[in-house]
């Protein structure tokens, strides 16, 4: 397996590279008839940005006019009606999510609109809702929209708290605007503010990385995520060339026994929060349970197939896929995905599982497969063993605290030959 520390982030299996156009369109009806309904994702994506980051690869495009997210917020009620014909009237939505791009991108107005479409499936409104955001979009007007909406959570990507290291990640951004949306977003009240920070940007020191960390907490953040930057393809980074696994490696630990000393406890690589008895309250599940994405950047899960639309990030293929979904008139079937064999959804479970610190419950993966996950990936879990990334018991295969650090290694390797395969002959648009 790679040695390789920094390998790439692991959100989700398969990757969205392994997509592709299926051999022939799948009915909505189809696809859901016989999936479980009870405890369903809803994730609806903006895909506008106010700018675009020098580290980000996202599906986004930035400076849409005043008529096109309008036209995109048709589109999205368009979708919507075809998901909701496909469920037949079905579905209990147990949590749900605005991502992008940048949600906030769209006026009060348009998240008003925004939050009447998701209000029209069962169940939204009354569990978990997650909203993204950035510091010059956090608006007063927004903010009390989302929370009178019932917004439970809001993210928002600082990265960092030092002006020069937001120009050196091709952020411009000032602290003043930081903490300035920090504070309207406390104003307005949300039981849950994440802050994202980003380790690894050029110039960055021990020393700048705990001031920046310090800044966050001074907020109390219910949750604070710790992002390695990647330098990714068709990225405004991606000419840098350097080696900086080790660095990286001891940025993050460095934030992880900051944290922890703070009282946050860790949930993956990535994610610390406040221990609270309401955390992680929502009762959808990722290994097993549903998800219905929403707009032309977002992804729907179902148990044997994802399914999306086409995937890019330069910016001309991006607006011209967006320009192709606020035209679209027929939202009725599965155009490009993956279909998961039963090799695939045995992966998928173990490292949806596995990359969260609370481990593989090695019970559910019984029930669900008739074997267990040594018998089924015995190479794969005993390099990780001799390696000390992992520890098992009866019940549950944990990552070690060593593991959670290589989680961006230990994931990737899990992927299959087939994912690889598609992975690799993917040609980034």
């Amino acid at each position: 397996m790679t040695t390789e520390t920094y390998e790439a982030y692991v959100y989700a299996y398969p990757h969205k590279t392994a997509y592709r156009e299926l051999e022939s369109p799948r009915p909505l009806r189809e696809v859901w008839a016989d999936e479980d309904l009870d405890a369903l994702f809803l994730y609806m994506h903006i895909p506008f940005c106010e700018m675009r980051c020098g580290f980000c690869n996202l599906f986004t495009r930035t400076g849409a006019p005043e008529e096109l997210t309008g036209a995109y917020l048709d589109a999205l009620d368009r979708q919507a009606s075809a998901v909701l014909d496909a469920l037949e009237g079905g579905g209990t939505f147990a949590t749900a999510a605005f991502g992008g791009g940048t949600p906030t991108y769209l006026t009060a107005s348009e998240l008003e609109r925004l939050c009447d479409i998701a209000g029209r499936f069962s169940g939204f409104g009354t569990g978990p809702l997650g909203v993204e955001t950035s510091p010059k979009t956090a608006t007063s007007d927004r903010l009390t929209v989302l929370a009178e909406r019932g917004t439970t959570r809001v993210s928002i990507g600082v990265q960092t708290f030092i002006d020069e290291e937001a120009r050196a990640a091709v952020r411009p951004q000032k602290r003043a605007e930081v903490e300035a949306a920090l504070d309207r977003i406390r104003a307005v009240g949300f039981p849950t503010l994440n802050i994202d920070l980003i380790y690894g940007i050029e110039g960055q020191t021990p020393a700048s990385w705990l001031y920046s960390l310090n800044a966050a907490l001074a907020w109390r953040p219910e949750e604070i995520y710790l992002y390695p930057l990647y330098v990714r393809p068709n990225t405004g980074l991606a000419l840098l060339d350097r080696e900086w696994d080790d660095w990286r490696l001891t940025l993050y630990r460095m934030g992880r026994d900051h944290l922890l000393a703070e009282g946050y406890e860790q949930v993956s690589m990535r994610m610390f929060r406040l221990p609270s008895p309401d955390a992680g309250g929502t009762e959808y599940c990722c290994q097993t349970d549903g998800m219905v994405g929403l707009g032309c950047g977002a992804r729907s899960y179902t148990a044997s197939l994802h399914y999306s639309f086409e995937y890019a990030v330069k910016a001309r293929p991006v607006r011209a896929i967006i320009d192709d979904y606020v035209r679209e008139s027929d939202f009725g079937s599965a155009r490009v995905g993956f279909t998961l064999d039963e090799d695939e959804r045995r992966r998928r479970h173990l490292v949806q599982s596995l990359l969260q610190a609370a481990g593989l419950d090695r019970d559910s993966y019984r029930a669900r497969f008739a074997s267990d996950p040594f018998n089924d990936f015995e190479a794969d879990l005993t390099s990780f063993a001799k390696r000390e990334w992992i520890e098992s018991t009866p019940d549950t295969i944990k990552l070690t605290p060593e593991g959670l650090a290589h989680s961006d290694a230990i994931g990737p390797a899990l992927f299959s030959p087939a994912v690889r395969k598609r992975m690799a002959s993917y040609e980034a648009r």
